[in-house]
């Protein structure tokens, strides 16, 4: 293994700490593992750390801060197929995509951006996640534009802040249903979402409509759901439920349970809130909408007037 020049990992550094990664070990068994994540940063270049976070949920919490090591791949522009799948709670992601050893003994992904491939420095539990600090070993850039994600969808270098999407700071939240079962896509932060995406000036069916071209699936707005705003970020969400009239395979993501089992990796919590209580409502056959702000509101019944 070759030594790390510091002007090199500065210059990596700079040109990926925003992207979309995959983060990967092995278990004991030296099976491959990972998951979709956008928590990646810098710690430091001498000696070369950096950091990345892992729900405390996630099943693989043990064989991430208790192995040896763990590589964070950058994808690239074309890989959105690659972040999806490791954002699916299946059971062998590295099935559908191409990958080696690493110098360090991490999984690398053919095609990416960059890799870092690390030695597990510190597990450091952080509230509901875990900050895995590691200490690079080795890393390699390529030509590959990466990947990025800004406010619910994957953006590429070719969309400048010019052309990302302008207007109201409308947060557009899209519950995707099928009996029982609701959409969850990676949060970009090592959970899971409903699918998201900010309202410009074209107005909500826009966004709504380029949300169901985005996942490859044909539904139509159902009842508001939710109105809340999110003062500490400055956004105001608008939730929508959207009932498929048939199962389907969307382009991203995958279909959970409605149920607590379903939703252990909904890590935010006015999302979560929202979704448990549309569990209950759906097993009790009453829904409401919910007006107030990511912590305080109340629901008004669609027939029985409004409880806290």
């Amino acid at each position: 293994m070759t030594a790390i020049d510091p002007r090199a990992l500065r210059d990596a550094f700079g040109c990926f700490m925003t992207g979309v990664t995959v983060v990967t070990t092995v278990d004991g068994a030296g099976n491959p593992l990972g998951f979709t994540a956008n928590s990646f940063s810098s710690v430091s270049l001498d000696p070369p750390l950096l950091l990345v976070s892992i729900a405390n949920k996630s099943a693989n919490l043990d064989a991430f801060s208790t192995g040896r090591g763990f590589a964070v791949n950058i994808l690239s522009e074309r890989q959105k197929d690659v972040s999806a799948t490791f954002a699916r709670p299946v059971a062998d992601r590295f099935s559908a995509v191409a990958w080696r050893r690493g110098p360090v003994g991490a999984p690398l992904l053919d095609g990416v951006s960059a890799w870092f491939d690390c030695t597990l420095e510190q597990a450091i539990p952080a509230g509901d996640h875990t900050i895995l600090l590691g200490r690079i070993g080795a890393f390699e850039d390529s030509a590959h534009p990466g990947l990025g994600y800004y406010r619910g969808a994957y953006i590429t270098p070719a969309a400048t802040a010019a052309q990302l999407p302008t207007g109201p700071d409308v947060v557009l939240s899209a519950i995707i249903e099928l009996p029982g079962q609701v959409l969850l896509v990676d949060d970009g932060r090592g959970g899971l979402s409903v699918p998201m995406a900010r309202v410009g000036r074209a107005g909500v069916r826009a966004a709504l409509d380029g949300l169901f071209a985005r996942l490859r699936i044909e539904a139509e707005p159902g009842s508001v759901y939710a109105v809340y705003e999110d003062a500490a970020v400055g956004a105001q969400h608008l939730a929508l439920r959207c009932p498929l009239a048939a199962p389907c395979t969307p382009a991203e993501g995958a279909f959970v349970e409605l149920s607590p089992g379903g939703l252990t990796d909904v890590t935010d919590p006015a999302l979560l809130s929202m979704l448990q209580r549309l569990a209950e409502e759906t097993r009790m056959g009453n829904y409401g909408t919910y007006f107030g702000t990511h912590q305080h509101g109340r629901v008004k019944r669609n027939a029985e007037g409004q409880t806290r």
